[in-house]
C-alpha cells in the first residue's frame, strides 16, 4: 500500500491505521475507542492489529493507507502495510517501538531509543525536518510520515546513527532505572485498585521523558516507571509534590486484560484543594489520552492523607470512560 495524507483521502478508498475513519475508509485497523475491528485482528496496539491483518492475506478494496495523527504506533502500523516484507522481518522490534510510544514500556533498548528519536523528529524545536513542521497539523503529519516511513527501519536496526536525537533522553531513562535499582524510587502496588504508588526520594532530581510523539512526562522517566509495574493507575509522590495519572492503556481498547474503568478526577481535585492549605489541585477530563491529577506546587497534605482521598474516590466514583462501547 502507499501512504496518502488523511484529508486528501476523503474520496479515495483507504485503510486507516491507529486513528478514526473518514468518509472513504473501507477498513480501520485501530485500537481507538469505539473502533470496530474484526475479532481475529484485535490486539493491544494498532501496530499489532496491522501486522495481524498483513499476515492474514485478506483482500481490501483500497491501495491507500492513512492516519489522522502522527505517533510511534501509527508509524509502525502504517509501515506494516507499506512495506510488509521488511516489517515482518523486524516485527518484534517494531512492535516494541509502538509500545514505547503508546504505553511507555519497552523490552529492547534500541526500540526505546528509536521511539525517543521519533519523538524528536516530531518536535519542531529539535526535528531534522523542523522547516516542514510550521504549517497546519495535517501537513505536519504528512511530512513526518513521508520522512519516517523511509527511515523507521534504520532507526530501529541502527539507532546509533541517530544518537544525537535520543542521547539526552536515554540518559534520563538510565538515571531513572538506576534510582529504582538503588531504592531512591520505590514502587508500592495495590493490585485490588490497580494502583501503583511511586515514591521518589526528596533528594532525587525531577527527570522527564516523552509520551507519544509530543507530550513530556515529569517526575521520573515513564519508561522506567511503567516497566516497573503492571498497574494502570499511577500516583507519583515526590516529597510533597503529587501527580496521579491513568495510563493510556485505559483510553484504548486494550485486549490483554480489561482495565478498571476510569473515573472523573475533577471532583477529587476540588475535594483536595478544599483540604489543602498550600496548593491548588487540578485534574483533566476522563476523555483525554492520559488523565492527570496534580498540585500546582508543594502540597500541605501528607502522603497518607492524599492516598486515602484517592483510593476512596477511585473505589466510589462511577465509571466515566468506556472505550469498548459499540465496538464489541
Amino acid at each position: 500500500m502507499r501512504y496518502c495524507e488523511y484529508d486528501a483521502t476523503n474520496q479515495i478508498p483507504n485503510v486507516v491505521v491507529d486513528g478514526s475513519p473518514n468518509a472513504a475508509t473501507v477498513l480501520t485497523l485501530s485500537h481507538w475507542p469505539g473502533t470496530i475491528v474484526p475479532s481475529g485482528l484485535r490486539a493491544d496496539l494498532s501496530a499489532q492489529i496491522s501486522f495481524l491483518f498483513a499476515a492474514s492475506g485478506d483482500a481490501v478494496g483500497a491501495e491507500v493507507v492513512t492516519n489522522n495523527h502522527f505517533d510511534q504506533d501509527g508509524l509502525v502500523a502504517m509501515f506494516a502495510l507499506v512495506d510488509p516484507e521488511a516489517a515482518r522481518q523486524h516485527r518484534e522490534l517494531l512492535i516494541d517501538v509502538a509500545a514505547a510510544g503508546d504505553f511507555a514500556t519497552y523490552r529492547y533498548r534500541q526500540a526505546a531509543r528509536a521511539s525517543m528519536a521519533i519523538a524528536a523528529y516530531a518536535d519542531p524545536e529539535r526535528s531534522p525536518i523542523a522547516s516542514q513542521l510550521a504549517g497546519p497539523y495535517g501537513a505536519q503529519c504528512a511530512a513526518l510520515y513521508e520522512t519516517m516511513l523511509e527511515c523507521v527501519l534504520d532507526l530501529v536496526v541502527h539507532p546509533e546513527r541517530f544518537e544525537e536525537l535520543w542521547a539526552d533522553e536515554d540518559d534520563e531513562l538510565t538515571h531513572s532505572e538506576a534510582a529504582l535499582a538503588s531504592g531512591s524510587i520505590v514502587v508500592h502496588e495495590r493490585p485490588g485498585s490497580d494502583l501503583a504508588v511511586v515514591e521518589i526520594a526528596a533528594e532525587e532530581p525531577q527527570r522527564s521523558g516523552h509520551r507519544f510523539a509530543s507530550d513530556e512526562y515529569v517526575g521520573a522517566h515513564p519508561l522506567a516507571i511503567n516497566n516497573a509495574t503492571g498497574c494502570f493507575r499511577i500516583l507519583v509522590v515526590h516529597g510533597r509534590r503529587y501527580a496521579y495519572t491513568d495510563r493510556y492503556e485505559t483510553w484504548v481498547q486494550y485486549r490483554s486484560r480489561r482495565p478498571l474503568p476510569r473515573v472523573d478526577l475533577r471532583p477529587l481535585a476540588e475535594e483536595l484543594s478544599a483540604a489543602d492549605p498550600h496548593a491548588v489541585w487540578t485534574a483533566t477530563a476522563p476523555s483525554v489520552l492520559s488523565p492527570r491529577l496534580a498540585t500546582d506546587g508543594e502540597s500541605g497534605l501528607d502522603p497518607t492523607t492524599v492516598l486515602d482521598h484517592l483510593t476512596r474516590h477511585l473505589a466510589s466514583a462511577p465509571p466515566a470512560w468506556d472505550p469498548y462501547a459499540g465496538a464489541g
